[in-house]
């Protein structure tokens, strides 16, 4: 049987000297994140499944086709919702008639998320009486992404939704945007050029490159992959999943328990026993010893296995793949310290990572 729940994307178009040439399959589901530097393409790629841009190509949603040949439908025919970086709230309207202006125009039969869901989701009960202009930015993009929802889509296109908040909006809005990776049931498409963001929130990442898909697939294992097809240099690094087993308040650490082992890291976020959490550890911070070395400052030693050895990106270091059980990790060495410490697939190693080091 056919799977309905994906996304089928073939376009191509051009302007200037800027050509578009994509053949994508996608989850139905999850948050799948386009990713690239500036210019590589992502917002034209969005806006082609927007019906925003010109574009010959397909696009299918779960079995419904929008666009195929002569089939084409216009933007206001196609059930999605596009949050923009900047937020275009109604000025004159508050919060709570800014949420109902979209809602409204719904039928009650294609409603799949009700204004209690996007106020609870998006953590405005508190602001609903209050008019645009006495919010704050992250507030605003709350508001918006909470009316973009309010209009039940099947697609939630989001580009760049952080990119005009300064870095402490973008800490306070970050843990709504995960309860909405968690609570919707639609796909979601978020365009950035952010490693933390894509670290965060993807499930799914596609890598684009002048008008090009270079890579894409799931999260983890795509980052995990030696090539470095992203080309991300001092962001490289794995995403993992972790649970937390114990708090130690005395210290304000936690441990966070995984299929390969567990690691200890700050405890900021008051995390609880049993939490699910994502990690994100850097190619960087982690080093490799030959032998469990404990009188050191270093709080995670980590018994692993070497994959794979590859040239990195930069001349003179190479990129290490090791397995934690099944965890997949990435350690940046010196070609030198590969070379001295006889490096080799299948070898049995520690990896030593500081604690203050992991993102959680």
């Amino acid at each position: 049987m056919t799977d309905t729940r994906v996304i089928e994307a073939r376009f191509r178009c051009g302007f200037g000297t800027f050509q578009l040439d994509v053949d994508l399959e996608l989850p139905g589901t999850g948050v799948t994140a386009l990713f690239g530097h500036s210019g590589c393409g992502k917002t034209t790629l969005l806006r082609c499944i927007a019906g925003l841009q010109p574009a010959e190509g397909t696009l299918r949603v779960s079995g419904d086709t929008w666009q195929d040949g002569s089939r084409n439908l216009p933007v206001h025919r196609r059930p999605l919702a596009y949050v923009f970086q900047e937020t275009s709230l109604f000025p004159h309207l508050t919060v709570r008639r800014n949420l109902l202006y979209g809602f409204r125009r719904i039928p009650d039969s294609r409603r799949h998320v009700t204004f209690e869901q996007a106020v609870d989701w998006l953590g405005l009960g508190h602001l609903l009486d209050r008019m645009p202009q006495r919010l704050s930015g992250g507030e605003r993009q709350r508001v918006a992404i909470a009316r973009a929802l309010l209009t039940s889509p099947d697609l939630l296109l989001m580009d760049e939704p952080l990119s005009a908040l300064d870095a402490r909006s973008k800490r306070e809005i970050m843990p709504y945007l995960e309860t909405l990776r968690d609570s919707l049931a639609i796909p979601i498409l978020y365009v950035s050029h952010s490693t933390s963001e894509v670290a965060r929130l993807a499930d799914h990442i596609v890598m684009m490159d002048n008008g090009r898909v270079i890579a894409d697939g799931p999260l983890q294992e795509t980052l995990a992959r030696t090539d470095q097809p992203f080309g991300l240099e001092k962001d490289a690094g794995v995403i993992m999943e972790a649970v937390v087993g114990e708090r130690d308040p005395q210290w304000h650490l936690c441990r966070a328990d995984f299929d390969g082992g567990h690691l200890w890291l700050r405890d900021d976020d008051g995390l609880t026993a049993g939490q699910r959490i994502r990690l994100q550890v850097l190619a960087r911070d982690i080093s490799l010893a030959l032998g469990e070395h404990t009188e050191q400052s270093i709080q995670n030693l980590v018994p692993a296995t070497i994959d794979e050895i590859a040239s990195d990106l930069s001349p003179g270091t190479s990129m290490v793949r090791l397995v934690a059980g099944a965890t997949p990790f990435l350690a940046r060495l010196t070609s030198r310290s590969v070379h001295a410490l006889s490096l080799q697939p299948g070898q049995r190693v520690w990896m030593q990572i500081k604690s203050v080091a992991i993102v959680d």
